[in-house]
């Protein structure tokens, strides 16, 4: 959706609880992502984009790969308007490849590396890629995948080339510690094109044109109610202004000189945005972690504290105990934006008082790139809220029975959104996408349904009350209660199931399941829980599992999951 054409037509009363120095709207850019990282490799070659392990890459470098990197996905086939999977976990390679992907036109489609074959066939069956850049570690499950999923090539990447030259000396020493971490980091593999083979040839003609701003750049998957995959279609000026919004949200953080941590993965629509795109557009310094480990962090900080931190409360929560356990300071942390479920008052008090800075809840869906809202980075701040919708962006509370119709203030009702940031649909899904599209009522732009339950008060703070979607949001993660209760029913023990999402200290929310068992069965939720670890993620496999003796039902049959949250809760 381009807001463009789109004047600004509904009151704005958050506008005066902006923080100083944040605009109430900004400029849309002009062009595509690849702008944005051209223009950072031009204003700062030797600056440091990408650290690993302690390995460096310079924009300089990076700009060369990501050109290398697209002549030769191009000579492997890749076209304009192509999606071009990337199963890879936080790396420099994936960076390299989702700039090499967009700067062919083509489309980024990104996943999990550690989904389980079924749940990465759910997505290529729906978006068909037929080129795929992945971890090594996961090749074999690509190969594996149907004849009629068959993909045309697959680029296999080794992480551990990205490291510098003593850390893979030590990967290949020939003890136990070494052998064990090399092989949770690499494998071998064979039939594919190895990463580093692409960017030996040339870089690519700079008469290639260009993507524009209005050309898809991402596939964003997002588990829906039905369990089904449903990939919010999010082009360049989406995801460029999303960036834009997050910079003028804090201005304080310098060009060039910041240093951004990225500890959440990057094929979440989190971390794409205010790691990836957000970071590159800002010169700074990216700190890539494959996966969250405190040990990890708290080496880097001693030598470069992140300006800016974009986590989930779990990590913030790990992090500040692994410091004060190991004596080293978090002083310098400047800015913590937390997302993706509630972030506690207990939380945000000590770790601004070890930090010197701010911790900050905002708010957003995979369908709006993701940021929606913001605390102010200020004294003015709210606690408990989700904050304040940012520059660009229009936000409603309506009926949800009859979204044209205004709640008053203070009043909770379904949130509907509209801004530059906000998908143009469902890939190949019109029938979805007309579902949570509604008409503006004024004959404008149409609004996107939230399925969110807030209010807004009268500074224009935004509680989120409740979700109209079951989905469970469990350390960060969405999980589709369908897609768990049916790995439940495929256990020859279980009959009936209701997976729901009840409130955690640690995660948000822990996933739990009631079920039915056949007669004369007994429950062996240990059991069950390994089995299902065949088919589901780990934070999908429900952390309780509850006999009872049935399940309500509504009168056409439908399990009633609110009424199963509330009778656990009891």
């Amino acid at each position: 959706m381009t807001s463009d054409a789109l004047p600004i037509s509904t009151p704005r009363p958050w506008l005066g609880s902006y923080a100083p120095g944040v605009p109430h709207d900004i400029e849309l850019p002009s062009g595509s992502l690849l702008d944005i990282v051209e223009g950072s490799v031009r204003e700062f070659p030797d600056n440091v984009a990408l650290e690993f392990f302690g390995g460096t890459t310079t924009y300089a470098q990076l700009g060369d790969q990501i050109d290398r990197a697209a002549r030769a996905l191009s000579a492997l086939g890749v076209k304009r308007g192509d999606p071009v999977a990337l199963v890879l976990p936080n790396c420099p390679q994936h960076i390299a490849a989702f700039y090499a992907v967009l700067r062919l036109g083509a489309i980024v489609v990104e996943h999990n590396p550690l989904y389980t074959p079924g749940e990465l066939r759910h997505q290529f069956e729906d978006h068909r890629a037929r080129v795929v850049i992945a971890w090594d570690k996961v090749v074999a499950t690509i190969q594996d995948f149907p004849s009629d999923l068959a993909v045309d090539t697959i680029v296999s990447v080794d992480v551990t080339r990205a490291m510098p030259p003593l850390t893979r000396f030590a990967l290949r020493l020939p003890i136990a510690k070494a052998r064990e971490a090399r092989a949770t980091l690499t494998t071998k593999v064979s039939g594919t094109v190895p990463w580093h083979e692409l960017l030996a040839g040339d870089p690519i003609s700079p008469d290639v044109p260009k993507p524009s701003r209005d050309d898809v750049a991402v596939i964003q998957y997002t588990s829906g109610t039905t369990g089904h995959p449903k990939g919010a279609t999010l082009t360049h000026l989406n995801l460029s202004t999303n960036a834009a919004q997050a910079r003028a949200w804090v201005p304080t953080i310098p060009r060039g000189t910041a240093v951004v941590y990225a500890v959440l993965p990057m094929f979440h629509a989190y971390g794409l945005t205010l790691c990836l795109t957000f970071a590159m557009s800002m010169g700074s310094r990216l700190v890539l972690f494959p996966k969250f480990d405190p040990e990890l962090v708290l080496k880097v900080i001693k030598k470069h504290p992140p300006t800016f931190l974009p986590a989930v409360p779990p990590i913030y929560d790990r992090l500040q105990a692994a410091a004060k356990e190991k004596g080293v300071s978090l002083e310098g942390i400047q800015i913590a934006i937390s997302g993706a479920m509630p972030l506690s008052a207990a939380l945000v008090e000590p770790w601004e008082a070890e930090t010197g800075g701010y911790l900050v809840e905002g708010y957003g869906l995979s369908e709006t790139s993701p940021v929606l809202m913001a605390n102010p980075v200020h004294p003015s701040r709210k606690a408990g809220t989700v904050g304040l919708p940012l520059p660009n962006t229009e936000v409603r509370v309506v009926d949800p029975e009859n979204p044209t119709v205004d709640r008053p203030t203070g009043e909770a009702g379904e949130l509907i959104v509209r801004g530059p940031q906000v998908m143009s649909g469902y890939w190949k899904k019109s029938e979805e996408t007309a579902a949570v599209f509604v008409d503006d009522p004024d004959g404008g732009m149409p609004w996107f349904r939230t399925g969110d339950i807030v209010t807004i008060d009268g500074d224009g703070f935004v509680s989120i009350v409740d979700r109209i979607k079951e989905l469970i949001i469990t350390g960060g993660f969405n999980v589709s209660p369908s897609e768990v209760e049916d790995a439940l029913k495929n256990h020859p023990d279980i009959v009936d199931a209701a997976v729901v999402g009840l409130p955690s200290e640690h995660s948000g929310e822990d996933v739990i399941a009631a079920v039915v068992l056949r007669q004369g069965a007994t429950l062996d939720a240990d059991a069950v829980r390994e089995r299902m670890r065949e088919q589901l993620t780990a934070y999908k496999v429900p952390r309780r599992i509850v006999a009872v003796d049935e399940l309500p039902k509504s009168l056409i049959g439908k399990t009633l999951r609110r009424v199963v949250r509330d009778s656990l809760l009891e």
